[in-house]
């Protein structure tokens, strides 16, 4: 009897215990205390996903970081080739411009044979001006060819070796070229310098000179052929009490970017000072 009598009682805190969660589940007063439950859990959540994820990121940093570092050499790699192959194909741009001008210079003038040459070499003396070019004797180069570009005179072949030549340029303190001047008909001399400047000296103090007028050989003196552009008067000084005219000339050839050049080859200079009496002091 007292067995049954405790089951009983037992049975009926359940019964009451259930009813009275069900009632209070239904009624809604279990709402807040879920949302209360609810956030805790998310907060909880989120710190805890906040810590893993900076574990994470602090364990894989160093091979994130050394993948990075081998990405950007292999990129920069890469950049400096793509320059290289920038240069290269801007300076055949220019080798392929300026042979197209200088097929078009002797094109412009065939009474002259023309061998193309490249320049390999500048002087390093503050008081030579040459440059060496890669023809030679074995290509039928000699002593006293002039040298031109599509612009105009150069030089001409001072030295000659089986595969290479050097050329002294018109602004060499050794170089003298007989010139003309286009406008006034007037033959003068043109003259090299230390510094590299041209000038005109013997002009007559009758002509009438200017700046701007052209000069060109003129052929004399047998050194160079005739009408090879040299370059334009900048200023002209004449003193009645001296005998000639001066000048200063600026080239038309820039000395500093040679880089291609032409060779007369059918021109023979001919050396006629054994030719000029001496004078008698």
């Amino acid at each position: 009897m007292r067995d049954f009598l405790s089951r009983s009682i037992q049975t009926t805190i359940i019964f009451l215990v259930v009813g009275g969660i069900l009632f209070l589940a239904f009624g809604g007063y279990f709402g807040r205390a879920s949302t209360l439950f609810s956030g805790s859990l998310l907060g909880i959540q989120e710190w805890v996903s906040v810590r893993y994820l900076a574990i994470q990121d602090f364990l894989t940093a160093p091979r994130e970081s050394a993948t990075l570092i081998r990405r950007n050499a292999e990129l920069e790699a890469e950049v400096a080739r793509l320059q290289a192959e920038v240069i290269t194909l801007e300076q055949k741009v220019a080798e392929t411009d300026v042979l197209s001008a200088l097929v078009d210079f002797s094109t412009a003038n065939p009474e002259n044979t023309y061998m193309a040459a490249a320049v390999i070499g500048q002087d390093p003396s503050p008081f030579l001006h040459y440059v060496i070019i890669n023809r030679g004797s074995n290509d039928g180069i000699q002593r006293g060819m002039p040298i031109v570009t599509d612009q105009g005179l150069v030089g001409r072949v001072d030295a000659v070796i089986a595969n290479a030549a050097r050329v002294m340029l018109i602004t060499d303190p050794a170089s003298a070229v007989n010139i003309r001047l286009q406008n006034s008909k007037t033959d003068a001399m043109l003259l090299g310098s230390l510094t590299g400047d041209l000038s005109l000296d013997m002009i007559s103090q009758d002509a009438t000179v200017e700046a701007g007028d052209v000069v060109l050989t003129s052929g004399l003196g047998g050194g160079y052929p005739p009408d090879i552009v040299v370059g334009q008067i900048v200023n002209v000084r004449k003193l009645d009490y001296e005998l000639f005219q001066q000048a200063t000339v600026q080239p038309v050839v820039d000395f500093t970017r040679l880089q291609i050049v032409l060779v007369i080859t059918n021109f023979r200079a001919i050396d006629i000072t054994p030719l000029i009496p001496e004078t008698v002091p």
